[in-house]
């Protein structure tokens, strides 16, 4: 008995030294949204990944404190080749208030960790009014009796807000699609593409994953605002030019009105997503042509506000040396116009074509950032030469003038070139044998000695090496070209494609759902585990999101011969994630356990699936 509690007591302790705590810097994180309403609680956390204590958070003026701090711990410990790591998380939660509206700032907090101060970042929070009128119901319109519903304009709408709308040719117009909703959104999407005749068209990175609703108080009511749309627009022509409009499709998440029969189908089955077309209206913009008088010689259509700087290597040389000069164009605008200055060098320069490096961002001012432009030229003999002054020219939007940048004119001083210096006659540069050896010995003149002839081969032309050239190729393009005609038909069946790819498109969701479980964000949390099964089944089992229904998703699985164990699990999980908007203290350990759960879910079914 004693040997056993020996071995027992040196287990644990060898367990206990492979445990060894991530060496990671400390993070102490401060969160809160950064859009709130007057008058609505809202939450302040504060997140550190180690143990620490004496908090320290700052005055919170224009706030009242509702309740907290509410501390709580998680620890995590990974495996990883045979040793393991731990990581710890401590947060601290207060529910807070906003006094009146306005944009106010949160100082930093502080906290100690193993003796050492750490603070954290500041906060910026917007506060917007309460709505003027109270806000109509989500279910507002259904039908009752039929599970049918309608969702009025007032409650989801899109608007085109553009940044002007008297504007110069080639003036940059940022042109914003945004929807405007007071209800659940599942998803909306653009039916075509406006065609924009009239102007040249700049898209921004749109940027794909998880984008949250922000909150915008317009015509006095509180909405949940998204941006679908954002892309620059160059007008090419003066006068009135149409943006037409442009055709969504929202599918809208609506409470049933049909026959409650119990209390829990209040929560549970007593939703159905519906479709609805929504149009954002037409916009015209005034285009002003640009000035005819005062135009430069040099103006091409560059319309902005730019600099330029130049500067040349040495203008002290040898023949046969190298030099570079640098033009540096900076600024925003319709940067993509500018054209390469043209410079004027002196005869007897070797000139190479520029090199350009381009570094441009799209702002809502237009195109802005860098051009430089590198030349490359030799001078290929001594003396004292000028590389004149050159120019570009540009409409200036702000100022509504022609403005014109001019670089200085180079005095270039050229040494002799150690005897290599090439002579200079009228007609062209003309460059003798003894020059060329000396320059780098990189071209050689015809030999004159004496030489041996080889004899002519054979033609090959209708061996077996001749045959096996046109046969192997032949082949492989008649492989590739059944294979990729079978890879077209396959990507041609939307169903079969969307079919494969449901469990991929279902693991992305869930890697981002596991980022929103980290950083404690409930609502996005469970919103994306909702949609990572609800698409899941759609794809898999061909039936539009608007369609399914848990009792048609029982009825399909049932259908697929899959385990009533598994068909009870998935119900749960979307029962579940549907419970957690009336579960405001749920913790951090069910959202992990709803998170394995539904892994091991969509893992079970693809197995179903593949058989």
């Amino acid at each position: 008995m004693e040997r056993k509690k020996l071995y027992i007591s040196l287990l644990l302790i060898i367990l206990a030294t492979m445990i060894v705590r991530a060496d990671e810097p400390v993070r102490f994180v401060a969160s809160a949204p950064s859009t709130v309403i007057l008058d609505k609680p809202f939450q302040l956390v504060y997140t550190v990944n180690a143990n620490a204590k004496d908090l320290r958070v700052p005055e919170l003026n224009n706030f009242d404190v509702l309740a907290g701090p509410f501390e709580s711990h998680s620890q995590s410990i990974q495996y990883v080749n045979g040793k393991s790591t731990s990581s710890v998380s401590v947060s601290y939660t207060y529910t807070i208030q906003a006094q009146k509206t306005g944009t106010f700032t949160i100082g930093s907090a502080s906290l100690t960790v193993d003796g050492k101060k750490v603070t954290s970042n500041g906060l910026s929070i917007k506060v917007l009014p309460a709505d003027a009128t109270p806000p109509a119901s989500k279910s507002q319109g259904n039908q009752s009796g039929g599970g049918q519903a309608s969702v009025s304009g007032d409650n989801i709408f899109i608007r085109a807000e553009v940044s002007k709308t008297n504007v110069y040719e080639q003036e940059a117009i940022l042109v914003t699609y945004k929807l405007y909703t007071l209800v659940d959104v599942v998803q909306c999407n653009p039916k075509g593409s406006p065609d924009f005749n009239g102007f040249l068209k700049q898209d921004f990175d749109q940027q794909q994953g998880n984008k949250q609703l922000a909150l915008e108080n317009y015509n006095g009511r509180n909405y949940g605002t998204f941006v679908l749309y954002k892309t620059l627009l160059y007008p090419q022509h003066s006068g009135v030019i149409q943006i037409d409009k442009w055709n969504f499709e929202a599918v809208i998440r609506v409470q049933n009105r049909a026959q409650v029969r119990s209390i829990f189908d209040d929560f549970f089955d007593s939703y159905t997503n519906v479709s609805k077309l929504i149009s954002a209206p037409a916009v015209k913009i005034t285009v002003n042509a640009l000035p005819s008088a005062n135009k430069p010689a040099s103006f091409n259509g560059t319309v902005g506000h730019f600099t330029l700087n130049s500067n040349i290597t040495s203008t002290q040389v040898k023949a046969n040396d190298a030099v570079t000069l640098k033009l540096n164009i900076s600024g925003s605008g319709n940067m993509k116009l500018i054209k390469n200055p043209a410079l004027k060098f002196p005869d007897g320069f070797e000139l190479y074509d520029p090199k350009v490096i381009n570094n441009f961002k799209t702002s809502i001012a237009g195109v802005s950032g860098t051009k430089t432009i590198e030349y490359l030229f030799i001078p290929r003999h001594s003396g004292n030469f000028e590389i004149p002054s050159t120019e570009i020219s540009y409409f200036d939007t702000q100022e509504k003038t022609y403005k014109t940048l001019r670089t200085p004119a180079y005095k270039l001083q050229v040494a002799k070139g150690d005897g290599t210096e090439a002579p200079v006659v009228a007609g062209g540069n003309y460059v003798d044998k003894q020059d060329v050896k000396q320059l780098g010995k990189d071209i050689r003149f015809i030999q004159t000695n004496k030489f041996e002839i080889s004899k002519e081969e054979e033609p090959v032309f209708g061996t077996l090496t001749c045959w096996l050239l046109y046969l192997i190729p032949l082949s492989i393009s008649l492989v590739l070209f059944i294979f990729f005609r079978k890879q077209a038909k396959e990507n041609a069946n939307l169903v079969l494609v969307k079919n494969r790819k449901a469990n991929k498109l279902a693991q992305k969701r869930l890697k981002l759902a596991q980022k929103l479980l980290h950083e404690g964000n409930k609502d996005a949390f469970y919103e994306e585990v909702m949609k990572a099964t609800w698409t899941y089944l759609s794809d898999k089992l061909s039936i539009p999101v608007a369609s399914l229904t848990k009792e048609r998703v029982e009825d399909e699985l049932n259908a697929y011969k899959v385990d009533t164990e598994i068909i009870k699990q998935f119900v749960s999980i979307l029962n579940t994630c549907e419970f957690a908007r009336f579960a405001p203290n749920t913790g951090q350990q069910e959202m992990g356990n709803l998170y394995e759960d539904t892994i091991q879910v969509i893992s079970n079914l693809e197995e179903k699936f593949k058989k």
